[in-house]
């Protein structure tokens, strides 16, 4: 779909890095010629899908274990980044999410939601921000966030809430940071399959017609996403600032994604409580 160099010379981080939609955009990211680095708290699954990723693309991949809920390890990481070069792009992907009725969530489970995917992400953000403008480098920053932007969405509250203030930092910062050479931009996903959002988002029992529902009649594939991430940070977008493009099949006009957990019964979120206790 695009030039093999598209992303040459390019440096890039990518939160959340070593499985998902992280590691294919990664993947994507390596193929078109950019230089990966990929960060996470668990740095034997960064390690594996690094050298899968050298493996497959032959392209120069760097670990680095962080929990970005820590501003002072986030400012580490960057300055370990910054001692070999500054990067020029900064992909916030990390985040976290599960299922529950609001009433029950305990102030340390919101925190659980909020730290990574709004804190971090914020964090990352601010880090590489001040280096690039202290630089005199431009960057862009993409920001991975979710339809829940557009429709809220029930049982998920606080990662609606998250993503929603990511959008708003989007935007903001297009307007501050445009005029020093950095764009922000970001996606909302509709459905993308994943192992770790399957076991938080769709567990057991819970109705799994979202394909119908879907006006494609399907689920996303990894490298539609990746895909457009990779042209959303590559200089053919260079005029895209401050603007969230929506990758859902349409899913979004027609339904929020929760509306079949208003029908759970209390034993349902009962089960479901317990089961996220035990895990």
């Amino acid at each position: 779909m695009f030039e093999t160099g598209l992303l040459k010379g390019k440096r890039i981080l990518v939160t959340g890095g070593g499985s998902g939609l992280g590691a294919a955009m990664g993947r994507r990211f390596l193929a078109l010629g950019a230089e990966l680095v990929i960060c996470g708290r668990k740095l034997d699954r960064l390690e594996a899908t690094a050298a899968a990723m050298r493996e497959e693309t032959g392209g120069k991949v760097t670990t680095i274990a962080c929990d970005i809920r820590d501003g002072a390890a986030v400012d580490s990481m960057m300055d370990a980044i910054w001692r070999e070069a500054p990067l020029d792009i900064l992909v916030n992907n990390a985040a976290a999410t599960f299922i529950a009725q609001s009433e029950h969530l305990s102030f340390r489970a919101a925190d659980a939601i909020l730290a990574p995917t709004l804190h971090g992400a914020m964090y990352c953000t601010l880090a590489a921000g001040r280096r690039w403008i202290e630089g005199k480098h431009g960057g862009v920053v993409l920001s991975i966030l979710s339809t829940s932007t557009i429709t809220g969405r029930a049982f998920t509250v606080p990662s609606a809430m998250a993503k929603s203030a990511l959008l708003a930092m989007t935007k903001s910062l297009a307007v501050e940071w445009g005029p020093k050479a950095i764009r922000n931009v970001a996606i909302a996903p509709g459905p993308f399959p994943t192992a770790g959002a399957a076991g938080q988002l769709r567990p057991e029992g819970r109705d799994e017609g979202w394909t119908s529902r879907n006006p494609l009649g399907r689920t996303g594939e990894h490298d539609e996403l990746a895909d457009l991430a990779s042209f959303l940070v590559s200089d053919r977008a260079a005029y895209i600032n401050g603007e969230m493009v929506v990758i859902d099949g349409g899913a979004h006009l027609r339904s929020s994604g929760a509306e079949d957990l208003l029908a759970w019964t209390e034993a349902q979120w009962a089960e479901q409580r317990a089961a996220r206790s035990k895990a």
